[in-house]
């Protein structure tokens, strides 16, 4: 296990070398980049030129919520996975897929319904759910996926 994590900056996308043990100290630490800060508690909203930064080349794994503006579900969900980000991060970053907007990226995933969440680690699927989750879930279902 190498000492030092590769992150990708939520504002800039830039990818980051940050301690380990800082990481699992609670140090969210700045991008060497643009100064923003690595983690804010908050979903990093994806698209098809940042997907790779975050999915594929960060160490941590991503928990990503596929979804669209019209959906009820998905509407209510939002705030609760905000929440499970405020909790899961560091240890886990949480994204937001616009179907609409990211079609490919929909297609790529075989997303058939929505909301679904996908939690990827370097670019590979741990685990799938479909369906809208509370905050409580989320966390209960990524920590278990990851447990696995």
């Amino acid at each position: 296990m190498t000492d030092t994590l590769i992150l990708a900056c939520p504002a800039c996308n830039t990818l980051n070398r940050f301690p380990r043990e800082k990481l699992a100290a609670g140090n969210a630490g700045k991008c060497g980049q643009c100064g923003a800060p690595l983690f804010a508690g908050h979903p990093v909203a994806l698209d098809a030129g940042s997907f790779e930064a975050h999915a594929a080349k960060s160490d941590i794994p991503v928990l990503v919520d596929f979804w669209a503006p019209w959906c009820g579900p998905c509407k209510a969900m939002a705030p609760q996975f905000e929440r499970a980000a405020g909790r899961l991060e560091p240890a886990v970053r949480l994204a937001k897929v616009n179907t609409e907007d990211e079609q490919e990226l929909a297609s790529r995933f075989a997303i058939q319904g929505i909301p679904t969440m996908i939690l990827l680690k370097h670019g590979k699927e741990i685990a799938r759910q479909s369906g809208a989750m509370d905050a409580t879930a989320i966390e209960r279902w990524t920590r278990d996926a990851l447990g696995r």
